[in-house]
């Protein structure tokens, strides 16, 4: 897969800036959640979720393969499911905990450029997923926006699936895969501030 030419990363880095004053936890009953407009920036104003679905990009793109494209399709996948599961308010433990345990885990992985089987990388993903989709899934509306809302969210979660993996090949490509371990460091250290 090619990288995108025109992308630096101070371009890229600048984007972030600009929206990051902008940037709210996006967590079951704290915010507003309606049609196709809130689901698309639902991701981005999340941090902690935004950390997490570039970390799988990333992650997918360090694995190489199938992987590129088998992480990021499992965890939207899972996460439609679940969302369906928060939608319909059935209960799920731990929802805030397991999205800190994912970019623990997700920022570990990476700083360490982890390799491990497509079967095994995708079913952690999807577990991950769960708590993500579900948090988001019991935020949705139960209308007909609620379907718009989702299909906004599983949007903007593909296309930061597809930034992180690009970040990650653009790093590689400018000889710096340190750069790709220091962005898995820094989502390892999202998990601690979610903690505390």
């Amino acid at each position: 897969m090619k990288t995108l030419s025109n992308l630096t990363l101070p371009k890229l880095l600048l984007g972030l800036l600009i929206v990051i004053p902008n940037f709210a936890e996006a967590h079951v009953g704290i915010a507003a959640a309606s049609g196709w407009a809130h689901g698309v920036l639902h991701p981005l104003l999340g941090v902690d979720h935004l950390c997490a679905m570039l970390a799988v990009g990333v992650w997918a793109s360090q694995l190489g393969g199938r992987a590129v494209w088998g992480l990021p399709l499992t965890f939207v996948s899972v996460m439609a499911l679940a969302g369906w599961l928060g939608m319909a308010g059935l209960p799920l433990p731990f929802v805030e905990g397991g999205i800190a345990l994912s970019l623990l885990v997700l920022g570990v992985f990476i700083t360490r450029a982890q390799r491990m089987s497509l079967w095994l990388s995708a079913l952690m993903v999807g577990g991950f997923a769960v708590f993500h989709g579900y948090a988001h899934g019991a935020e949705m509306p139960q209308n007909a926006s609620g379907l718009s809302y989702a299909l906004g969210f599983i949007f903007t979660t593909s296309l930061l699936h597809v930034t992180g993996i690009l970040l990650a090949q653009t790093l590689v490509k400018w000889g710096s895969p340190q750069g790709v371990r220091g962005l898995g460091a820094l989502v390892a250290l999202m998990s601690v501030y979610w903690v505390v």
